[in-house]
């Protein structure tokens, strides 16, 4: 394989810090907290005290100001160990990152050293009940009275909705702008008329009152920083994607080296091999198209349709890679006390969430057709 260029010493120690908590506090409860469908809040306190959570935020707002490579790091862990519960990288990579590069330093004050440690658990409020990837279609609604806005409107499919205790809401403070008329404000959980559904992690907000200075950056702004802030978000998605199809290689090669069928062992059948051997491949150029966008990232000149056929190809390979893994385990590939049947259950939704498949190429073809 390649050897990565891309981390230091530093990000291995890091790695070796993140794989060995990930060990010891998450993969022995994640099945028990996946049937009761909700993660403990102690763990986050843990995963801060660990130093896992926000780890580019500055120290001036309680972080340690590592850098992005670090979330890069933590991201690609999750994934090799099947670690979808914990909504970490919403929480750092999504919600920590709109705050620190459109709030004020007094929202980064607020709310970033809490982050930091855990103590407060951030969620993105975008997707709606009636609409996906379209933001410009937003029925949620924030209208200002006075000092404050009043919110009300749904939001679902929201990662750490059961859990969070501040969202950042993607709202119409004006209705007929389209695009434009887009904001995004920070509702925090204790907020009146705020409220958690069960289903779907949905949230309800009803006549919720929130003062204007939890807007981040100015009013209809917020269709253009969620765009800017999609290609980190889809970079993340699939620096995990190949993560997982890794593992799912790492898993098939050694049940294939220890069952046998007909007489000879799994991994003795050419057709085994020449599979095997084919994705790997195609997972080996993956990670090298990750690794060249996060240096564009750090460079901050990862553009959205660069960011766009990663999510596509890294995301779909990741279905194709597992999917075809699963049948070489046979009917032990659909009992869950295997990781690659889970994998096969997460890894579809991953086509979906940070911008469906079809969504990804149709930003693909404006630059092919429309220059």
């Amino acid at each position: 394989m390649i050897p990565r260029t891309l981390f230091s010493d530093e990000h291995e120690i890091y790695r070796d810090v993140a794989r060995r908590f990930i060990e010891t506090e998450i993969t022995p409860f994640h099945a028990d907290w996946e049937k009761a469908g909700v993660v403990p809040r102690e763990l986050w306190l843990k995963a801060g005290a660990a130093g896992l959570l926000c780890t580019n935020v500055p120290e001036e707002y309680g972080g340690s100001g590592a850098g992005f490579l670090y979330n890069v790091v933590l991201a690609e862990e999750l994934g090799r160990a099947g670690a979808t519960g914990p909504g970490f990288v919403v929480h750092s990579d999504m919600v920590a990152s709109y705050i620190l590069t459109f709030g004020t330093d007094a929202q980064k004050k607020e709310w970033l050293p809490k982050m930091v440690s855990g103590e407060m658990i951030g969620s993105l409020g975008l997707t709606e009940p009636g609409g996906g990837s379209d933001l410009k279609e937003l029925r949620t609604r924030a209208v200002r009275d006075g000092a404050d806005y009043v919110i009300n409107g749904q939001k679902t499919y929201i990662s750490n909705g059961q859990l969070c205790d501040l969202v950042v809401l993607a709202c119409k403070t004006d209705p007929e702008a389209g695009a434009r008329g887009v904001s995004l404000i920070v509702v925090e959980a204790d907020s009146q008329g705020f409220e958690r559904g069960r289903r779907l992690d949905k949230l309800v907000f009803h006549d919720v009152r929130v003062p204007v200075t939890n807007r981040l950056g100015e009013e209809g702004a917020g269709f253009k920083m969620v765009m800017h802030k999609l290609a980190q978000e889809r970079l993340i998605i699939a620096a995990n994607a190949v993560s997982v199809s890794e593992a799912a290689l790492g898993w098939t090669v050694e049940y294939t080296k220890e069952r046998k069928a007909f007489g000879k062992l799994i991994a003795e059948f050419q057709n085994t091999r020449f599979k095997v051997a084919e994705l790997a491949a195609q997972v080996q150029s993956a990670r090298i198209f990750v690794d060249r966008c996060i240096e564009l990232a750090m460079a901050e000149k990862l553009d959205s349709t660069d960011a766009a056929m990663l999510k596509m190809l890294t995301t779909e390979l990741q279905c194709k890679v597992v999917d075809e893994c699963l049948q070489f385990f046979g009917g032990y590939g659909y009992m869950l006390e295997y990781p690659i049947a889970r994998a096969y259950i997460d890894s579809r939704v991953r086509r979906i969430a940070g911008g469906s498949s079809e969504v990804m190429r149709e930003i693909i073809s404006r630059r092919i057709f429309e220059g």
